[in-house]
């Protein structure tokens, strides 16, 4: 966060909150792409139902938030991390059939998808990697680097103390170099992903 508003979160947030559409699309805008991107490995498939659920959840509670734009993000994340949590219980007790992407080459997409598609490559294959670690060290990996939350702010959201969560960072960076180095010697050195 702070990409978009920078010294506008306090205007944009207090805009939200009165009612206005236009204060709610900046906060939106600012934080979506880091949360779809924590939800991308935190519930797969689900990621895009998910952050829906995290902003209707924000856009009830917004009233009730109060501080600043570093406390915002970690409120934000602990909503999707609740609501993560709520989708693999639904999940557990019914199962979903994924649709084939195949069915879906019918459909016209107003935007370039070849275009968007390489663009993505390196974020996804950055995801994929960090999607590798043990769950709880993905997490915390993403809350900080991709949700750009202190380790105090990540400690918070996992509910653990902060010098296990900073453990758990520092061994899930140490596996993540690992699997880097696994990664740039099977598809050569052009190929690699930049830590993320």
């Amino acid at each position: 966060m702070g990409r978009v508003l920078g010294t506008g979160f306090g205007a944009a947030l207090a805009a939200a909150r009165a009612g206005d559409d236009a204060g709610f699309d900046a906060l939106w805008t600012d934080a979506q792409p880091a949360l779809l991107r924590y939800l991308t490995v935190a519930a797969g498939p689900a990621a895009e139902d998910v952050a829906s659920e995290t902003w209707l959840r924000v856009a009830e509670d917004l009233g009730r938030f109060d501080g600043e734009e570093a406390n915002f993000r970690a409120w934000l994340f602990t909503i999707a991390r609740h609501r993560v949590l709520d989708w693999r219980r639904r999940e557990r007790r019914t199962r979903t059939v994924a649709v084939p992407a195949e069915s879906l080459t019918g459909r016209a997409a107003a935007d370039d998808p070849a275009r968007d598609a390489l663009d993505r490559c390196d974020t996804d294959r950055a995801l994929a990697l960090i999607a590798a670690l043990p769950a709880d060290e993905a997490e915390v990996v993403l809350l900080g680097a991709v949700g750009g939350l202190d380790v105090r702010d990540v400690a918070r959201v996992v509910g653990r103390r902060p010098s296990a969560t900073r453990a758990l960072i520092r061994h899930g960076l140490q596996q993540l170099a690992v699997l880097l180095g696994d990664d740039r010697d099977r598809d050569g050195p052009a190929a690699g992903v930049t830590a993320p």
